[in-house]
């Protein structure tokens, strides 16, 4: 069974904590039924599996979305009083689980509580007719949890107490191919706490760091440090706000989301300009920069195998680093809160996350913080 796999890195990590790959991203969300229609026709996920009422649930519905190798679980209360209701009251839509895919389930919970975890779910095993998964959980920042997902014995369309979904409305897919990382936003001072948490528990290495010299604005900005597991596949960028004269995006998005969280999903796809295309002619928007950006590109980043019409057209931006090059986009929030977003990411060699676009994405960002009136 596929799995949420990111492309293979030319530098592999000592790992001494062995993830297959991101499993799925399950979304704590107001209504599941309506969010997955989203979810189909704006962004071309495909319907994969079902779990609710009809399948022996009395608290919670969840529908199952794919797309390639990205799962999506998105998941609603069915009555008042749950704790999911409970989430989604303080944060609204909110990625609340990401699972990792493992080889032995077991042992990863084992090993991540003897390192300083916090138990969530002890490990245990799920059967139906397709088959026995492995299945435990621990707690990370905020109210993100993490799951061990272990599934060499089980053939099923997702996870027991879950059942195939097959509606007649199958909108295309987009290109959307993995997750590329998810970047999470933590309270000032807490970042290097998260890092360190990252390194000591689950044996991530840090990629790099970014402080508020490359990530500011004549008003805001923060600290990043990018987090990776030893083979690549799983990357954290982790944020805290740092001093400016106004209201950066990532005090805003502590506001808006009541804490700690996942702010973005950056999902990767082999054609950004036909992704791009597909995605705003079914309604997603994305942060433009000025126009002005695309008139020295090329000149800072060289030659490109784009033209740079469809780029400029777009609002696709370009980064190099000693690796090639990549391009991005982002979306503005996929909910009423200004807190999760997208990211539409194509590398072409490029091992990192866009230095070179931080200035002018932020202050794109800050020109929708000034329309919110957040600033």
């Amino acid at each position: 069974m596929s799995s949420t796999l990111a492309a293979p890195q030319a530098e592999v990590l000592a790992d001494d904590f062995p993830l297959l790959g991101t499993d799925y991203v399950e979304l704590y969300v107001g209504n599941s039924r309506q969010s997955a229609l989203f979810y189909q026709a704006c962004m071309g996920f495909q319907p994969l599996a079902y779990a609710g009422l009809s399948t022996g649930l009395k608290d919670r519905e969840s529908y199952v979305l794919v797309q390639d190798k990205i799962r999506l679980v998105l998941t609603s209360p069915l009555k008042g009083g749950t704790e999911i209701g409970r989430l989604h009251d303080l944060h609204g839509d909110t990625v609340r689980c990401v699972a990792l895919w493992v080889e032995d389930a077991t042992k990863a919970f084992n090993t991540a509580v003897e390192r300083g975890a916090q138990p969530v779910m002890e490990p245990c095993s799920f059967e139906d007719e397709h088959g026995t998964c492995v299945r435990a959980q621990i707690q990370s920042f905020g109210n993100t949890i993490h799951e061990f997902v272990e599934r060499k014995a089980y053939n099923g369309p997702f996870l027991p107490g879950y059942q195939a979904w097959n509606p007649e409305y199958r909108p295309e897919p987009v290109g959307l191919k993995y997750i590329d990382h998810m970047v999470s936003n933590v309270d000032e001072g807490e970042m290097n706490t998260w890092v360190n948490w990252y390194a000591d528990v689950m044996g991530f290495k840090q990629l790099i760091s970014f402080d508020d010299k490359d990530i500011s604005t004549k008003f805001t900005a923060l600290m990043s440090k990018v987090m990776s597991n030893g083979n690549g596949r799983v990357k954290f960028p982790i944020n805290e706000p740092a001093p400016g004269l106004k209201k950066s995006q990532i005090e805003e998005y502590l506001e808006f989301h009541g804490g700690p969280g996942i702010q973005h999903i950056a999902v990767a796809t082999d054609d950004v300009i036909s992704t791009v295309r597909q995605l705003r002619a079914r309604g997603i928007e994305f942060l433009r920069v000025p126009d002005t950006y695309y008139d020295t590109l090329l000149e800072r980043v060289g030659d490109i195998d784009e033209d740079l019409s469809p780029l400029r057209e777009l609002g696709i931006l370009v980064d190099r680093d000693d690796e090639g090059y990549l391009l991005q986009i982002f979306t503005k929030p996929v909910q009423p809160r200004p807190t999760v977003f997208f990211e539409i990411i194509q590398r072409k060699g490029a091992t990192s996350f866009g230095k070179g676009n931080f200035k002018a994405l932020f202050e794109a960002i800050e020109r929708e913080q000034e329309l919110r009136g957040t600033l």
